[in-house]
């Protein structure tokens, strides 16, 4: 109206609209519009510092006992042998799958900035999924190693040569890897939806899956596929050489020859069970069907208390492991009792 002052927006202040700050926006007003933000672990639950106190101490045994494992089977020429070659690539595996997650959650615990990069995400899922196929071949070949051992011992020298089971190493970690690289390149191409907030605690694919606006029913089923042939498919494969194994073994006449047979089969076997019984609950399940909290309890299993366990059941359960142990501990303590 005419004769009125204009007061300054300086006394004024902002708008009422501009007010309300969005609190997603807050949390991303450090980042660039490509990265993820990460819910975290558990975020319902108030106070989750033991289950972190608990994951940091399980990741040290973790890489504590499977570079040990490796090595005894690398200095020890006793170890020298097709399966303990390939139990060393499983260790190997195991450092690679817990290194992936394990120290950014607990960093993002500690620092309370739950943010990775676009490319960090895509590497983190590329190597996620490398392991978790990988790591299903391997163990079929590692089972298929116990069958020739039980079933032909006189032509396991002619069938299991050196360059055989590198070519299974290597076979197992191409195809895990080729089979991710395929993965992760069409999820993290997916356009995403106004929200990059990732309801865990690493770049699990059904997650950032969750994340996408276009229609994802075919890949969805391409998924399911690539689930039945790295995981049944080899569970399958696994349960097929056990029943022959087993039943070979039940026909020794030895009770000495059983219990070696047994105890050699029953290490592979637990850990086989850890594996693919977790395994198949992460890939296996439509992504329709996906939970956070589910998701989060079988990752933490199969990241931090399967790759722990591995090199502990191979050791209490293999008179070799620990006898390669003893002799190292012996060569240490002799050096130690030299110097002083």
């Amino acid at each position: 109206m005419p004769g009125e002052i204009p007061i300054p927006d300086t006394l004024t202040g902002f708008p009422p609209d501009n007010i309300k700050i969005n609190v997603s926006l807050r949390r991303r007003n450090d980042t660039s519009t490509t990265d993820f933000i990460f819910h975290g672990l558990f975020p319902d639950r108030g106070n989750i510092i033991f289950l972190i106190y608990f994951i940091l101490l399980s990741y040290i045994t973790a890489l504590f006992g499977n570079t040990t494992l490796i090595l005894l089977i690398w200095v020890d020429s006793r170890l020298h042998t097709p399966m303990y070659l390939l139990l060393s690539q499983l260790s190997v595996m195991d450092l690679v799958v817990t290194t992936t997650s394990i120290p950014k959650l607990i960093t993002d615990f500690w620092v309370d900035r739950k943010i990775i990069s676009q490319v960090g995400c895509g590497i983190q899922m590329l190597l996620y999924v490398t392991i978790a196929g990988s790591e299903c071949i391997l163990l079929t070949l590692m089972s298929y190693d116990r069958y020739v051992a039980v079933c032909n011992p006189l032509r396991y020298s002619v069938i299991m040569t050196p360059r055989v089971c590198l070519q299974m190493a290597v076979s197992s970690w191409t195809v895990g890897f080729l089979n991710s690289l395929v993965h992760t390149g069409y999820v993290m191409h997916l356009p995403i939806c106004d929200s990059r907030e990732i309801e865990h605690y690493f770049c699990e694919l059904l997650a950032i899956l969750q994340l996408s606006c276009d229609d994802t029913s075919v890949y969805e089923m391409i998924l399911f596929v690539t689930g039945i042939v790295f995981f049944l498919i080899p569970f399958g494969l696994i349960l097929a050489s056990y029943s022959l194994i087993f039943l070979t073994v039940f026909r020794m006449k030895s009770k000495k020859g059983k219990k070696k047979a047994l105890a050699t089969c029953s290490s592979h076997l637990t850990v086989v069970s850890l594996y693919l019984g977790s395994g198949i609950f992460i890939l296996m399940v439509p992504p329709a069907m996906y939970s956070a909290k589910p998701s989060q309890a079988v990752s933490l299993f199969y990241n931090i208390l399967t790759p722990m366990s591995n090199p502990i059941i191979y050791s209490l359960r293999n008179k070799e492991v620990v006898g390669a142990l003893r002799k190292v501990l012996g060569i240490l303590f002799q050096i130690k009792d030299r110097r002083y």
